[in-house]
């Protein structure tokens, strides 16, 4: 049986650029805002930057690697899946690498090509 939708899945438009991410923790709605180049990510969420090196797998698959972990917790790496692509954002599921039955998913918009630091 062959279905007549297909999910959009054009990842490469996403290794690089300016991206927002928005999240509900407790009862507020918080953004955070990074930056991605080929191999580094830089994220600003309130009045904290933080820095991952990123490492593709495949076009729609990477890892995040913090580059200055603070605990053993953010010493771990993310893994890092788009499930489907728009024309500016994408869907993805990320868990800690070996931790697969924790996943969550979300949704990453895209706000430049280039990087624009907020």
């Amino acid at each position: 049986m062959i279905s007549c939708y297909s999910v959009e899945r054009d990842c490469q438009d996403f290794h690089t650029g300016t991206f927002q991410f928005q999240q509900i923790i407790g009862d507020e709605l918080h953004t955070s805002t990074f930056l991605r180049t080929q191999d580094l990510e830089v994220e600003y969420f309130k009045s904290n930057i933080d820095s991952a090196s990123i490492r593709w797998i495949n076009p729609c698959e990477c890892i995040l690697t913090k580059l200055n972990p603070i605990s053993n917790q953010d010493k771990r790496p993310i893994a890092i899946k788009i499930i489907s692509t728009s024309e500016k954002e994408y869907v993805f599921e990320y868990a800690l690498v070996g931790d697969q039955k924790n996943k969550q998913r979300g949704v990453i918009q895209k706000i430049s090509d280039e990087l624009v630091t907020p």
